[in-house]
């Protein structure tokens, strides 16, 4: 049996192998013996007994004469150019009326060539025709699919959705070598236990007993209507399934053959935070970009990059990227240059290497060029690494915004738009409290007498920038684990980039001046959650007590130092609404300049010395809620080393 089968295999290798033209030639040749068999078969069905054809030349003249006319008349019709597996009944349609016409022909060719008008025969060999021919078809394509579906490697699969997206990638995936459906998952009872194209529809809710009964290897979601937060609670509620949970692209990419069923793609990360898109208000995004000069600091990291391609849609006169990290600007900077040459777009791009804690190098540049727009993105903002180095954290985030805001105002720059963190608010650690004495900066030096305006976007994580979970996670999955979490239960807001890009220059777009904007993040997500999620969707196991054999196993290390359990987006509950619905505005306590100018001054002198205790002091009695535990981890700070004191002079 299994020599029989193996056989059958490599015939139709064999066959499927061929070229084109060698494929419709075998076919046109059983069109041809088929059209004589009809003939025969219809004689046969007439006479009850096997006639003596050979002795009539004229009838073999006709019936040779009518096939040859058939298989020429099923290439006009391009019947020839269907693929067997794939033939429905458009195809079967066209073929019966092929054999409708050779049978008109045979009937005209009987009346010049034949004594008689054999329209019973005619009858017949028309019937027997159209049943051979669609008989064959339709067996060879059952021989295809079954070949197919037969590929002990071909992985099972469930589709998630019985509507009519998942029938269309049912019948795709048929004819695939890489994929075997098994069967539907469907939330709408009223489909529970129905069959769609030969397969079952099961109940969602029976997805984990189903994958184990079944051996299903993937589930597909074929829910291209659903919302991303209904995307989402799908992704968790099939985590218990133990099976790589996949998507596809857009139906119609796969319709008009843009993309394949073998496409087939793992869900993205950012599925799991359930946000809707929102596209941005045109106006509000020009507004301060469009046939103007633009300055982005930290334009090379990871918010800064993505200003800079948001930033470039709007066509400014003039986009300068400053950044300190020389690989990173060469990268955006090519990536840039090379949209501008193909978009041919008439901005001109300007890559400037150096620090904002250099005054010289800022004045140079605001002396060069008249700067009409500022994003403020320039910061170090990995809080253990700030944690480590917290003289050099404070002198970039909070002297460097010093730097770059007084500039502005010496050179009349239009708008200021600083990127500050959710961890500025009520900060535990230093990064955080610098940020939000960056913050306070901006706030005082609004309400001074000049003509720029200053504005806050504060916001929380962001997938993929550097130094955040999501690429750390992907690494530590890539070596094969262990996943380390700090806590079980912390938990962070998440947007995507391109997304926060947007939005920062929105509401720079909307602000008076001294305006502390706060985006919606929407959900909070446990990063725990999220860590299970990833290794799910990078179709393997966790490994834990209930499953030893898993393949990646999550570690919890232990709050670092500084470091949240839950992060905040507001300091007060004063806030409001604003043109864009992803965009709130808060009312914060801030300094005058005069007060805030004091204690710049000591944070100054702290630095200078290295003495964190004073600098922790300063922290403690600013009105920023800093909450620090006062044990700091800087390798370079020394407590038991004298310092002069800095005295107290808050105004």
């Amino acid at each position: 049996m299994f020599g029989l089968e193996f056989m059958n295999s490599r015939i139709l290798n064999r066959i499927t192998d061929l070229n084109r033209r060698n494929k419709i030639f075998i076919i046109a040749f059983f069109d041809f013996c088929l059209s004589l068999a009809a003939f025969f078969i219809a004689f046969i069905l007439i006479e009850k007994k096997i006639p003596d054809i050979l002795a009539d030349s004229n009838l073999i003249l006709v019936a040779l004469a009518t096939s040859c006319f058939a298989v020429s008349l099923f290439y006009a019709l391009r019947l020839y150019n269907d693929i067997f597996r794939y033939t429905g009944l458009m195809s079967f349609a066209r073929l019966t009326f092929g054999v409708i016409v050779s049978a008109l022909i045979f009937y005209l060719l009987s009346i010049i060539l034949l004594d008689f008008t054999p329209k019973r025969l005619i009858f017949l060999y028309m019937m027997s025709f159209i049943f051979s021919t669609i008989s064959m078809r339709i067996f060879v394509r059952i021989l295809l699919k079954d070949s197919i579906s037969n590929d002990n490697n071909a992985s099972r699969v469930l589709i998630y959705g019985a509507g009519a997206s998942g029938h269309q990638v049912m019948q795709m995936m048929r004819n695939s070598v890489e994929y075997k459906p098994v069967g539907f998952l469907e939330d709408n009872k009223s489909k529970h236990g129905l069959n769609l194209g030969g397969l079952k529809i099961y109940p969602s809710a029976n997805a984990p007993y189903l994958c184990q009964k079944l051996k299903i290897d993937t589930i597909l979601l074929a829910i291209p209507s659903a919302s991303r937060t209904r995307r989402r609670d799908v992704v968790f509620g099939l985590e218990d399934c133990d099976v790589a949970v996949k998507t596809l692209p857009h139906i119609a990419d796969l319709l008009d053959g843009s993309q394949s069923i073998s496409d087939i793609q793992n869900i993205d990360i950012t599925e799991l935070l359930g946000r809707e898109p929102v596209e941005p208000n045109r106006k509000l995004f020009s507004r301060c970009i469009e046939d103007q000069t633009i300055l982005v600091t930290g334009g090379a990291g990871s918010i800064g990059s993505e200003l800079c391609r948001q930033i470039l849609k709007s066509q400014p006169k003039q986009l300068i990227i400053f950044d300190s990290s020389e690989y990173s600007l060469y990268a955006i900077e090519q990536e840039l240059s090379g949209i501008i040459k193909t978009q041919q777009l008439a901005t001109e791009l300007i890559p400037i290497l150096g620090s904002v804690q250099s005054k010289a190098r800022i004045n140079f540049i605001f002396n060069k060029y008249r700067i009409d727009t500022i994003y403020h993105a320039a910061a170090y903002k990995h809080v253990p690494l700030v944690e480590q180095n917290i003289m050099e954290g404070v002198t970039n985030n909070i002297f460097g915004t010093l730097n770059i805001a007084q500039a502005a105002i010496n050179h009349n720059v239009k708008h200021v738009t600083l990127v500050s963190t959710d961890k500025a608010v009520r900060p535990t650690n230093v990064m955080g409290a610098s940020k939000r004495m960056a913050e306070l900066v901006l706030q005082a030096l609004a309400n001074e007498k000049h003509k720029t305006c200053f504005s806050i976007v504060r916001f929380g994580n962001v997938l993929g920038s550097s130094g955040s979970v999501v690429p750390l996670f992907k690494k530590q999955i890539e070596q094969g684990g262990p996943i380390t979490v700090t806590d079980p239960e912390i938990i962070r807001f998440f947007m995507t980039i391109p997304e926060a890009a947007q939005l920062v220059i929105q509401a720079g777009a909307m602000a008076d001046g001294g305006e502390v904007y706060v985006l919606d993040m929407g959900d909070p997500v446990k990063i725990y959650d999220l860590a299970r999620q990833m290794i799910n969707l990078s179709d393997l196991t966790i490994k834990d007590a209930s499953n030893p054999q898993g393949d990646i196993e999550i570690i919890f290390s232990g709050l670092r130092p500084g470091e949240k359990l839950y992060e905040e987006l507001l300091i007060g509950d004063n806030v409001s609404g604003t043109q864009h619905k992803r965009i709130m505005a808060a009312k914060e306590i801030y300094l005058n300049w005069q007060n805030l100018e004091n204690i710049l001054d000591r944070i100054k002198t702290a630095c200078d010395l290295y003495d964190i205790d004073s600098l922790h002091e300063i922290f403690n009695h600013a009105p920023m809620g800093y909450n620090h535990s006062g044990i700091y981890v800087d390798p370079m700070f020394n407590s038991s080393i004298v310092k002069p004191s800095i005295p107290m002079r808050l105004s």
